[in-house]
């Protein structure tokens, strides 16, 4: 890569997985024992005093508006010096490994990396102690830990996804930290260039040079590095959008979560929801779900003279369509197709839910030249994949070419798209989420209850909404 694009093997050593600056935020979580956390994506920013981490850390966060991003900074960590190294402060070494609390450092990421909250100290450098308030970290998406020495442990190292080393000209570093220590932390600049001579100097050279070998990524210029900071961010994005099973199945299509999603998302799986909001935001992602599957199709390019006479490079839709929903819940997502399809013809399929794992065919009806056509298959929850699976051999039955399919889903379970992938590899899934996993009675967890019933308001014997995802 060119040095002046400042990023070296962005993919290499990157582990998987997956804005809004995260400062006290986020205190309604609510812990579920049954489901297990996702993980965040964890970022190191390491290199010398005063090389631009923070610039770094900061710009990388203003790029992600639409993730949760909390930044934690190693030099929370410091040691609260005692009486009598305070009055020797002048030659304690802040630059080496010792001057952390590691163990507190390490403790504190791995619960959040849990998902867990955490509490980091809040150390004041012109007292050189932790004081009060602590500041309290909720669970995110994106974890930054920032430092000069944030490499230098192999088991903090071990708990990133990607690992950043900020490479800035010494003389730039010295300059700005005799900057930041005069003006920030009430120190003279006789006292800063000492420390920098007899502390700083040789401990970047001992101690965090060295753990430049183990960053993914070398920012040269720091902040000043936009192709660097650029490259890093759509790497990010590619990451938090790409759930494991993406990697296995490449078949499988997760639309990009924002908070609008996410948003709408907390509203149709909440219990409380009124009928009336749980459809008008089922309605939402629905309408999102079938735009991006749209997309999946094959078009041709198209030029066209505009009002204005100029010519627009574009592209025509594929016409020679059809949707099949599984009855009853994949009828809600037919006012949607329709919307964005004009005269689309729609079959339906009825796939008994109970006895013989759901593999029991009630009832079909589909267009008589549905093998010529791309079909767009819709059900709104993948469970353990059964009734799917019966529904798509029947496609291929009909002489569907199976890459000719594709699942329109809103959520759907691991279970289910291992087993629909494995059994039809050439199918492209299209879904909103992935969750967790099944319970014992095959139901998604977290899930949204059934939807069939909470989308058409159609109450169990009892007169209520059942809570329970159908197999499918």
């Amino acid at each position: 890569m060119d040095s002046s694009a400042s990023v070296d093997a962005l993919s290499n050593g990157f582990k998987n997985h997956l804005s809004l600056y995260q400062s006290h935020n986020n205190n309604n979580v609510v812990s579920n024992p049954r489901v297990k956390p996702k993980q965040p994506f964890f970022i190191g920013v390491a290199g010398g005093t005063a090389s631009g981490k923070t610039t770094v850390c900061n710009m990388i966060i203003s790029q992600l508006r639409d993730q949760r991003v909390v930044l934690v900074n190693q030099d929370s960590f410091y040691h609260s010096l005692n009486a009598e190294k305070l009055k020797r402060v002048h030659e304690y070494n802040f630059d080496h490994p010792e001057a952390f609390d590691t163990e507190h450092m390490l403790s504190c990421m791995e619960q959040i990396k849990r998902g867990q909250a955490v509490t980091i100290p809040n150390y004041d450098f012109k007292t050189h102690q932790s004081i009060e308030p602590a500041c309290k970290v909720n669970p995110s998406d994106i974890i930054i830990l920032e430092g000069i020495l944030v490499l230098h442990d192999p088991r903090v190292r071990d708990l990133m996804n990607m690992k950043i080393f900020v490479d800035t000209d010494s003389d730039v570093r010295l300059s700005r930290r005799i900057q930041r220590d005069t003006v920030e932390r009430g120190r003279n600049i006789e006292n800063v260039l000492d420390q920098y001579a007899r502390f700083v100097k040789p401990s970047f050279e001992e101690f965090i040079l060295p753990s430049k070998k183990y960053a993914d990524i070398i920012i040269p210029r720091g902040g000043d590095n936009d192709v660097a900071i650029d490259l890093i961010v759509q790497h990010i994005h590619t990451k938090l959008g790409q759930h494991e099973l993406c990697k296995i199945y490449p078949n499988v299509v997760v639309i990009f979560s924002t908070f609008q999603i996410r948003g709408m998302h907390t509203l149709i799986r909440d219990a409380k929801t009124t009928k009336h909001d749980f459809v008008f935001y089922a309605d939402r992602l629905i309408r999102l779900v079938v735009e991006h599957g749209l997309g999946h199709l094959p078009f041709k390019e198209k030029q066209v003279i505009t009002p204005t006479g100029s010519v627009y490079s574009g592209v025509v839709f594929y016409k020679r369509l059809c949707g099949v929903s599984v009855i009853r819940s994949g009828e809600s997502m037919e006012n949607a197709l329709r919307a964005c399809v004009k005269g689309i013809k729609i079959g339906k399929i009825l796939i008994h839910g109970e006895g013989n794992n759901g593999r029991e065919l009630i009832y079909e009806k589909l267009p008589k030249d549905i093998s010529s056509r791309h079909v767009l298959f819709l059900d709104p929850v993948l469970a353990s994949g059964n009734s799917a699976i019966n529904a798509i051999s029947l496609l291929l039955s009909k002489g569907v070419p199976e890459s000719n399919i594709i699942f329109l889903n809103l959520i759907a379970a691991p279970d289910g798209i291992h087993a629909l992938c494995k059994k039809f590899p050439k199918l492209k899934l299209v879904t909103s989420e992935i969750d967790e996993s099944l319970n014992e009675d095959l139901r998604v967890i977290p899930g949204m209850g059934e939807f069939g019933d909470r989308y058409f308001g159609t109450d169990n014997e009892d007169g209520t909404i059942s809570n329970s995802t159908t197999p499918k």
